[in-house]
Order: C-alpha cells, then sequence, then structure tokens
C-alpha cells in the first residue's frame, strides 16, 4: 500500500467515526443526557523508544531488514490533549520530540550518498535523525468499554489513527556506531538538493507522516491513567536517514511509550473514557428514586381497589356505601358528610389560588414523572379547586439541556403529568389550562446544578 492511499483511508475512516459518534450521541442526548453529564477532555504525558523498524517489517534505509528486538534505540516524548465523544471513540492532538537512530548492523557495503554542498561522495555506515516536533491529529478507538459483566473496567484496550507533520534534521556517520560525522544538513535546508527542492526553514525539513498505534490503559484512579503503548508512524519521504540511494519506500519507525494521562473537569461527573454504556443503560431504568415512586404509585392503586370492593354499592351516588348511608336518595351533586347526609361547607379558601402560593412542582432531569413529595401539594390544589370552582394555569419549564424544541415538550409533557393527577382526583378538565415555557423563563441560573433543579418545574398560574 502506497503513500496516498495510506492518506486517503486515514481521512475517510476519521470522517466516518465523527459522523457515526455524532448520530450516536446525538441519541445517547435524548436518552442519557448526552455528554454533558461527563468528564470529555483529558491531558497525558509520555516518553520512551523509537526504533527505525515497525511490526509489520519491511527493510530500513540502510538496506537490513531490523528484527524487532535488535533494532538501535533512541528516546522520544511528548504530551497530548484528547476529547472523547463517546463511550468508544475520541480526537487526540498529539505533539512529540527525540531522536531516530539507524545503521548497518551487518557490515555490508554502505550506500553513497548524492553530491551535497561540501560532501563528495561519501559512505555512511549509520544516521541519527534529530526530530524538533511532530504533531499529529489521530482518531482513537476503545474496544473494553461495553461489558454487561463488570460496571467499570479497570484495563482498556485501544487503536489509534491519524495525520501529520515532523520537522526533522538527519546526520549521517562513517563509522557504525554513530561517530564520524559524514554530512550535517543542518542550516542548509530549503536550498535546492539534486533533482529535489527540499521544503522547510533552514535547519530542518518537514514531511508529512501517518502514525498508526495499539495500546493498553489501567485505570489507577479517578483522575489517573497508565498509558502504555505502541505507534507505526509512515513517514512520506525516502530521506528520514539522510538521502540514501536507492530507496524504493518510504522510511518508517515506531515509538514504544509509557504515560500518565489525567482527566479535567469537575469531580462529580464520571470519565466518559471509562464509562459502560450497559451500566448506564442499567441505571437509568432502575433508578432507585423512580422505582420508589412506581412502588408508592401501586400501593396507592392497591389502596383505592380495595375501597372500591368495600364501597361496591351506592345507589345515590353520592360517594357513601348503602350500608353505610344514613341518608338514601339524595339529589345528584349534593355533598354529603361520612353518613351520607347533606353538609354544608364555609366559604371556601381562596386565597392559595388568587396568591398563587402553591410551591412549584418540581421534576427529575430529562424525566415528567411525578415525586410522591409532590402528592401532598397537588392534593392541596385539587380540593381548592373542586371547592371553588376555579380555573388554573398549568405552566411547565425545563432547564438548558438539550434543544429548545426538546425542552418545549418536556416543559408540556411534565404540566400535563400535573394536570392528569388534578383530574384524576376529581377536578374538572375545564378548569385546568395548560401551557408550556421550555427553556424560556427559569427561575434560577442554568450555569450551576442547583439552578438547573430548581427550572425543572411546573408552576400555578391564576
Amino acid at each position: 500500500m502506497n503513500y496516498s492511499t495510506i492518506k486517503k483511508a486515514v481521512t475517510c475512516s476519521l470522517i466516518a467515526a465523527l459522523g457515526f459518534t455524532g448520530a450516536a450521541q446525538a441519541q445517547d442526548a435524548k436518552v442519557f443526557g448526552g455528554r454533558s453529564q461527563y468528564r470529555t477532555w483529558s491531558i497525558g504525558i509520555n516518553g520512551g523508544i523509537t526504533t527505525p523498524n515497525v511490526l509489520i517489517g519491511g527493510s530500513n534505509a540502510y538496506g537490513r531488514k531490523v528484527g524487532l528486538f535488535e533494532a538501535p534505540v533512541r528516546e522520544y516524548y511528548g504530551i497530548n490533549v484528547r476529547k472523547q465523544f463517546s463511550s468508544w471513540f475520541g480526537l487526540q492532538l498529539d505533539a512529540n520530540r527525540g531522536r531516530i537512530f539507524t545503521h548497518n548492523a551487518e557490515g555490508q557495503a554502505p550506500e553513497v550518498l548524492p553530491t551535497w554542498e561540501n560532501v563528495n561522495g561519501i559512505n555512511a555506515q549509520s544516521a541519527e535523525t534529530d526530530v524538533q516536533y511532530a504533531v499529529s491529529l489521530n482518531g482513537v478507538f476503545q474496544f473494553a468499554t461495553i461489558d454487561f459483566l463488570r460496571r467499570e473496567n479497570s484495563v482498556n484496550f485501544y487503536a489509534s489513527v491519524g495525520y501529520g507533520l515532523m520537522a526533522f534534521n538527519p546526520v549521517g556517520y562513517t563509522n557504525n556506531d554513530g561517530t564520524g560525522t559524514a554530512w550535517d544538513n543542518k542550516g542548509n535546508w530549503g536550498e535546492s538538493a539534486g533533482d529535489r527542492e527540499l521544503k522547510g526553514d533552514r535547519d530542518y525539513t518537514r514531511e508529512a507522516f501517518v502514525p498508526v498505534g495499539l495500546g493498553l490503559k489501567f485505570k489507577l484512579s479517578d483522575r489517573v491513567a497508565l498509558d502504555l503503548g505502541y505507534t507505526m508512524n509512515f513517514v512520506d519521504t525516502k530521506s528520514l536517514f539522510g538521502p540514501v540511494q536507492g530507496r524504493t519506500s518510504n522510511d518508517k519507525f515506531s515509538y514504544t511509550h509509557a504515560g500518565l494521562e489525567f482527566s479535567l473537569g469537575s469531580k462529580d461527573k464520571q470519565d466518559l473514557t471509562w464509562a459502560n454504556p450497559v451500566a448506564t443503560l442499567y441505571d437509568e431504568l432502575k433508578d432507585p428514586e423512580l422505582r420508589n415512586e412506581v412502588d408508592a404509585l401501586k400501593q396507592r392503586v392497591s389502596a383505592l381497589e380495595s375501597t372500591v370492593q368495600a364501597l361496591s354499592t351506592d345507589s345515590d351516588g353520592d360517594g357513601v356505601a348503602d350500608k353505610f348511608d344514613k341518608c338514601p336518595n339524595t339529589p345528584a351533586g349534593t355533598q354529603v358528610d361520612g353518613s351520607g347526609c347533606p353538609i354544608k361547607f364555609p366559604e371556601p379558601d381562596t386565597t392559595a389560588l388568587s396568591t398563587g402560593s402553591y410551591p412549584n412542582i418540581q421534576f427529575e432531569f430529562d424525566s415528567s414523572v411525578l415525586k410522591t413529595s409532590s402528592y401532598p401539594t397537588l392534593d392541596q390544589v385539587s380540593s381548592d379547586l373542586r371547592a371553588s370552582g376555579a380555573t388554573l394555569t398549568l405552566e411547565g419549564n425545563a432547564s438548558e439541556e438539550g434543544t429548545t424544541e426538546y425542552n418545549y415538550q418536556l416543559g408540556l409533557d411534565r404540566a400535563n403529568s400535573v394536570k392528569n393527577y388534578l383530574v384524576n382526583s376529581g377536578v374538572a378538565a375545564s378548569q385546568i389550562n395548560v401551557v408550556s415555557n421550555g427553556e424560556t423563563k427559569p427561575v434560577a441560573s442554568n450555569a450551576t446544578e442547583e439552578g438547573r433543579q430548581l427550572n425543572r418545574n411546573v408552576q400555578f398560574k391564576k
């Protein structure tokens, strides 16, 4: 595979990964709250060694096929910044520098360098390349975040591929051990060399490269992870180790490293790098508070069914079973006491309805399910409405997470949940109006979690 084909494959892979991640994350934003509930930025440092060979084989710049464990090594180090877009994909910016060394280990006849300024056909036995910088943008694919057996893994496998630019200066040596300088073009880059116009500043030349890597991460704490990796770097030049004659393929080198990665962001949020979607799904669907509310509703339904059974016969429809009704055949609509006899109520207290002093009904994030703690307020509103015959407007509200359209519908759903409760308790549907403000009328700042919680409400308006 030539270098042009590699570049096309890398570009297509990154575009496809970004598109799929965007679509998947848009769906996650509706179901699980999206990336806002996670830490998504991290920064890392690393260091290790370079070798003039790669796992997939091929010869080095001096015509010899170097084994994986017999290649000469040099130091290399760098930093990186990553943005995690989902539990399996992120984009990472890497910056490295260091050295790469190669030599004619077999003692075979060295190749002859072409004529450079002040250099006339000098034979080189070895070369060392000084990398001023190597900067690349990489797509990082994780493979161990989805787990049905454990809620969270402490070990994560990943692969990466990217595209970048490196600045370097190779120095040739007449001896096999990197001694006896044959040539050094530092200070002369940018000038003509043979038939090829070398681009760059005068101390370093620049070329594009494609990094392809594999790695393993170990979670050391909630903030820190150990990163062990191996990266093959395919450089778009045959002169990474100097202008060696007779090269038929572009140069390449590998970087084996160890490093530390630090998660950035709020300590109250989970790191998306280690988030297990299966555990998130379980938590969302098996939320303890939601389960408690469902259990409370079941108990209320069971109690109501028992009451209905006990009061199975009510001939005059006054709400008192015949066996307890001391005043049978009361006119329809007559309000009666516990004995079934008509009673006269004092004028209802409509202070709350006129002043709007009922407390707001609060909701959980992305939910329109009523909390059991709201029932006393709703029961009081129901009693007042049934007694006074007044009308009431329910205004549904939402915090700013999600789109404007989604939050408008969420506010409407919340207001309708309150209306359904009141109607089921005996309030006429015509007494209740429902509107949604969506995210447009917050009662507190959306910049804090406390403010966002207060903004997830239904308000009573006369």
